[in-house]
């Protein structure tokens, strides 16, 4: 019954997701209140509080990779449209954006929604790979900015884009609570359902190119390999490490972010007897993105 009960609910999540597309820049009226965040699962966190009294644009069209994506200057004078920037807090762009924002649009506010959570530092001075629950990749200030993989960090982080919201138009605070209440059963909802996806998983380590994981791999127990190291293809020496500790950790999962090289980690997969899976951590749909990669780990995934 337990089993039905969380399918069922998974089925839900999905269902419920959304997948409407982002504003994107000068597609907004005139009169038009408008928010601006840096990346798609922000936005699916801001819609589910905010409602109907803002449109929320996003600043990395989907699809983008975050690492290397430059905004055109179209995209600048949107930003200054906003009434505030919710900018994810670690990736480097975001730090000169902000700069830029503030000398040239100084009403705009801009909020740092991974104030408050404890950051997972660059490892890469320690060790290439071995990583146990998280790996970093060296971004702003050396710290791993994929803070939107892990549910415990999305309490804080969407707390303080509730905060700012109300802040910013106090006379519907009421709405965006209860707005923001129940986005926060949702968010704990995926918490326990991952949780019980991953409790009795045969391996709690995986392979990935790019290390994006490193939150939700703290959550979980889990122990993240990136095959890239420090922004690069790794050299053969460094392949074949990782493939030994694949081997030696039982791994059979190799995951691939979209957007990024394919070749190492199919060579990776083939060398370790492991398969492929493409995945989106920068998809809208968070949850059910979050929920299809603890079904892949634990073998339930059908696909």
């Amino acid at each position: 019954m337990k089993k039905t009960t969380y399918i069922l609910v998974i089925v839900v999540l999905l269902l419920s997701a959304g997948c409407r597309p982002g504003s994107k820049a000068g597609q907004h009226s005139a009169g038009e209140r408008v928010l601006t965040v840096t990346i798609e699962p922000q936005r699916f966190f801001l819609e589910k509080i905010v409602g109907d009294r803002f449109t929320v644009n996003t600043l990395i069209p989907p699809g983008a990779n975050h690492e290397t994506y430059e905004p055109a200057p179209s995209v600048m004078t949107d930003l200054g449209k906003s009434s505030i920037y919710f900018k994810v807090g670690a990736l480097g762009f975001e730090n000169a954006w902000s700069e830029r924002l503030g000398k040239n649009n100084p009403d705009v506010a801009v909020v740092n929604c991974s104030e408050g959570i404890e950051a997972i530092e660059d490892a890469h001075s320690d060790h290439a790979h071995h990583s146990h629950e998280g790996h970093a990749h060296s971004h702003s200030e050396g710290i791993d900015p994929h803070v939107w993989t892990s549910p415990s960090a999305v309490r804080i982080f969407t707390a303080n884009m509730y905060k700012a919201v109300v802040e910013a138009d106090p006379e519907n605070e009421a709405f965006y609570k209860a707005n923001f209440d129940s986005l926060t059963r949702r968010i704990d909802l995926t918490d326990s359902l991952i949780r019980d996806l991953l409790q009795d998983i045969p391996s709690r380590g995986f392979v990935i190119y790019h290390p994006a994981l490193g939150y939700f791999a703290r959550d979980y127990g889990l122990h993240q390999y990136s095959i890239e190291f420090e922004g690069k293809n790794p050299s053969p020496r460094q392949l074949k490490e990782l493939v030994d500790i694949a081997h030696a950790e039982n791994i059979h999962i190799v995951f691939i972010e979209k957007g990024y090289d394919t070749k190492n980690a199919e060579v990776m997969a083939k060398e370790i007897g492991a398969r492929t899976y493409t995945i989106d951590p920068l998809a809208y749909d968070w949850d059910g993105e979050l929920l299809r990669i603890a079904r892949i780990l634990a073998g339930k995934n059908n696909e």
